[in-house]
Parts: structure tokens; sequence; C-alpha cells
């Protein structure tokens, strides 16, 4: 082959390069503009926002809150929540985004298989709860798990030398012992942070937080159950609760309202990727954050055996 056909099988074979990728960008870009899985009529809509899994980043339920709360056509929104609670912070933030979003339009939380714990809390946030008779909720508690990484460091052959300025500064060291005094330093932190969950659903759910406490311990509840406790308001399912928040927002019409879900922000890869690869990739993503998010503060359900 001579240089001048190299040039020209360069040529071409960098055009064709460049033409793919040219493509992938646009069709990334149009997939990236997101999509509403509902018909976008100009009728009232009840909006539907779902928590689900461990709650680890508050961002794309705030989002959403936000897209809902300015939509003239959402009349109303469920909340719908399928989770075992998660970090302290995010829990709080959509506690908060979901009161600000109540006071403007008509919200109803519903319970699915779990909603404990931090999904308890962001519930108590909606001007109507409900829940499964089975549905494992409650869970109102604070967890603060932090290994203890000791005997396989001594087994393995390696010291940690640590140097801190400030004496807690290593109270939640993996690599020894807690002391006594660094157990009741954290203890009070906990018992701090319990205490803002105890006020957060006594407000939520307009009770006293005097009767909150005797079910503020850390135990699960059905749904059945929680409803006895005045810890939520219904029995009932997904259904139940659009209905129910149609009905609260003066919405016309009969049969079952249109739905309306935020724009879903899809990215190239997961486009590309099938299905079942996508349900791969995102459950070893949740057990990553699961293993990882135990190291802090969490309103978190403990997993039960065989879950």
């Amino acid at each position: 082959m001579d240089r001048r056909a190299a040039w020209v099988i360069g040529i071409i074979f960098g055009g064709l390069v460049i033409t793919l990728f040219g493509f992938l960008v646009v069709l990334s870009l149009a997939l990236g503009s997101g999509d509403r899985r509902s018909s976008l009529s100009s009728s009232d809509r009840v909006g539907v926002i779902e928590v689900l899994g461990v709650i680890s980043d508050s961002k794309p339920i705030l989002k959403a809150i936000r897209e809902f709360a300015e939509d003239d056509h959402v009349k109303a929104v469920v909340i719908r929540i399928d989770s075992p609670g998660g970090a302290v912070g995010p829990s709080q933030e959509i506690y908060e985004a979901v009161k600000r979003l109540a006071a403007k339009k008509k919200v109803v939380a519903s319970m699915g298989s779990v909603a404990a714990s931090g999904g308890f809390y962001i519930a108590c946030a909606a001007e109507k709860v409900y829940a499964n008779p089975g549905t494992l909720t409650g869970s109102i508690g604070v967890i603060f798990q932090i290994p203890n990484v000791q005997g396989l460091m001594k087994w393995a052959g390696v010291e940690m030398r640590v140097i801190t300025a400030g004496k807690n500064k290593d109270s939640t060291s993996i690599f020894r012992e807690m002391s006594p005094e660094e157990r009741a330093y954290l203890e009070t932190v906990l018992h701090d942070v319990h205490e803002q969950f105890v006020e957060a659903v006594a407000n939520g759910r307009k009770l006293k937080p005097e009767e909150v406490r005797p079910s503020a311990d850390g135990r699960i509840f059905t749904g059945r159950q929680a409803r006895e406790l005045k810890l939520v308001d219904e029995l009932g399912g997904f259904d139940e609760a659009v209905v129910a928040a149609a009905k609260m927002a003066e919405m016309k019409g009969d049969g079952f309202p249109e739905l309306e879900y935020p724009r879903k922000e899809k990215k190239l890869l997961e486009e590309l990727l099938g299905g079942e690869a996508r349900s791969v990739l995102g459950g070893a993503a949740s057990s990553l954050v699961e293993g990882l998010g135990g190291m802090g503060l969490q309103y978190r359900m403990p997993l039960i055996e065989g879950q």
C-alpha cells in the first residue's frame, strides 16, 4: 500500500469515527433532555415523586419537588416512599422541601413495602400519609456504625500512627477501641439528632413530642400498628393515595387522575445498556452506598437477616 492510499483510508476511517462521535453526542443530548411519563396534556394532573432505596443524595428529589412546585397543571403530589432510610442530612433536606411544597399544594405520602427511619421522616412532612397494612415503617431512631479493624491490622502487621489537633478529632477511628469518654460524647450527638427526629414527627403528625417518644425507640411497626399509633392516617396503597390527593386538591373529572412523573435525566450509557445491565449496575451501586453509608449518622432501619 502506497502512502497516498494510506492517507485516503486514514481520512475515511477518521471521518467515520468523527461522524459516530457526533451522532452519539446528539443522541446523548436528545436523551438527556428528559421525558415525562404523562401525556403532557393541558389537563390537571397528580405529580408522583419516588423516594426509593437508601437515601444518600437529596438533589434529584429536591429538583423534582421544585419542578412540580412551579408547574400549574400539577395540582397535587404523591410522595411514593419505598426506603429503609439513609443519611441524616439528605433526609432532613427532603423533609423540609416536602413541607414547603405542602404549603403550596396538596401532598400525600404513600408507603410501599418499607418506609422506615429516614423514609418515615420524609413521609411526616406530607398532609396525609397512606400505608399498606403490611408496610414496615417507624424505626424512629438514629444509628452510627463504626467498624473496628484493629484485629485485622494487627494480623497484617500494620500499625497506624495518628496525629491530631483536638482531642476528639480521632473519636471515630476504625483502627482502635473507642474510649468510654468518646462513646459518651458521641451518644450526646446521637441524642440530639434523635430529638430532632422526634420533633419532626411530632410537628408533621400534629402530635405532642411526649406522644411520639414512647414509639421513638427504633422499633418498626406494620402499617396497621402505625395507624393505631397515629403515625399514619389511612391504610391503602398507591392508587388510594393518588385518588385522595386529587380529591384534596378538588380536581375535576371522573376516573383515575392523570399522573405526571419528573423529567428523568437519561445518560447515554444507560440508554445503550440493556435494562438488565442497568439493574445490575444499580444494584451494585446501592450495595456500595449501603456498605459505606453506615460510617455516618443514619436515619436507617437496621437490615433484617435475609433481606
